[in-house]
């Protein structure tokens, strides 16, 4: 059965083809224009209560049934249970998937997303203030992810989890964040190895636009 994946050319839609396309999951993507506020449309609004991309549909949920399932995190966590994979079962590495899922979800996003709206405001007084705030808060966490990654190969340990992909959603958007990989040597490292992957590469190949 194919999932219905509603998106678009974002970090967080991002997360999700590339999760489908690493788990082998069959998917048909549903674009939602958020610049032509499409993510308020009454029919996604039902699968998606919050107004934001992604959502999923599976017409294969639990018992069988189709379930849909908005929130990145969310979304990631209930591939990786459906299919078994990425998200390990218990113990310390399944701890640690969604620790640093959480982290993602709480401050490599929502710091960053604060970036490229500053960059955009055109009060230059607003925009320096946030820039600085915000940009400042993003190294930070650049750091925090650099030395995770000097002590293990993925943020989970030594395998790919959810929590990589979450991550690499936002990472793909360092040059935007005016961050050079080169200052975060072991971030780099990571993002190369993930972003050579072949389900990676598909993941971000794909069109969440419908163009």
């Amino acid at each position: 059965m194919t999932i219905e994946l509603h998106a678009w050319d974002t970090p967080n839609g991002r997360k999700i083809s590339i999760a489908l396309e690493e788990m082998g999951l069959p998917y048909v993507v549903k674009p939602i224009d958020i610049s032509n506020k499409g993510q308020f449309d009454p029919a996604f609004l039902k699968i998606s209560p919050n107004n934001r991309i992604p959502a999923i549909v599976d017409p294969e949920g639990p018992e069988g049934k189709p379930v849909s399932v908005f929130e990145s995190g969310a979304i990631l966590i209930y591939l990786g249970e459906k299919t078994g994979q990425f998200l390990p079962k218990a113990g310390a590495a399944r701890i640690a998937a969604l620790e640093w899922l959480m982290f993602q979800m709480g401050g490599f996003g929502p710091m960053p997303g604060q970036v490229h709206h500053f960059l955009a405001v055109a009060n230059e007084a607003d925009r320096r203030y946030g820039l600085e705030r915000y940009s400042k808060e993003t190294v930070r966490l650049y750091g925090v992810m650099d030395r995770r990654l000097a002590q293990v190969s993925y943020f989970a340990g030594d395998a790919v989890s959810i929590a990589d992909f979450a991550i690499l959603g936002w990472a793909w958007r360092h040059e935007r964040h005016k961050v050079d990989l080169a200052t975060f040597p072991h971030v780099k490292r990571w993002y190369e190895t993930m972003m050579a992957r072949p389900g990676v590469q598909r993941g971000f190949a794909i069109s969440l636009t419908g163009k």
